[in-house]
């Protein structure tokens, strides 16, 4: 089964929409790195992150994280947050932006559901089923 997809909604340099068909596959893909970039952002923008040496700021994330001179102990949180990150992006659209929330943003479920306009438990469980899939990939 194919798909139309908007290839400006995924690559920057598209300044005018331009739609392809491609398989569900290739769709989910797109769909998932769009959520990590999504993942990174926040997490740069949450942290005030700048590397100067990595533009990334993966490795002054995990410095200011952990606090430690030692590199063995940096590349090691390093690896988890990539880890967590990877986790993270696998989930649905719902889970992930609930997971940020909740866990990330630090709102509670009632915050969340009200901002979503749905239930609390709809909220609740939509988390637990993301954290359940999160330790599968984890």
């Amino acid at each position: 089964m194919y798909i139309t997809i908007n290839l400006r909604e995924f690559y920057p340099w598209y300044v005018t929409d331009e739609f392809v068909e491609v398989t569900e596959e290739v769709a989910e893909e797109l769909m998932a790195d769009k959520r990590y970039e999504k993942t990174h952002e926040r997490s740069t923008r949450r942290n005030k992150v700048l590397s100067l040496d990595a533009e990334d700021g993966t490795e002054e994330a995990a410095s200011m994280v952990c606090h430690s001179d030692c590199p063995e102990t940096v590349v090691a949180m390093i690896e988890v947050h990539c880890r967590l990150c990877c986790a993270l992006n696998s989930l649905s659209e719902n889970q992930g932006r609930r997971i940020d929330a909740h866990y990330l943003r630090g709102k509670n479920l009632l915050e969340i559901a009200k901002a979503e306009g749905v239930s609390e438990s709809a909220v609740c469980q939509s988390i637990e089923k993301g954290l359940k899939n999160m330790r599968k990939n984890f």
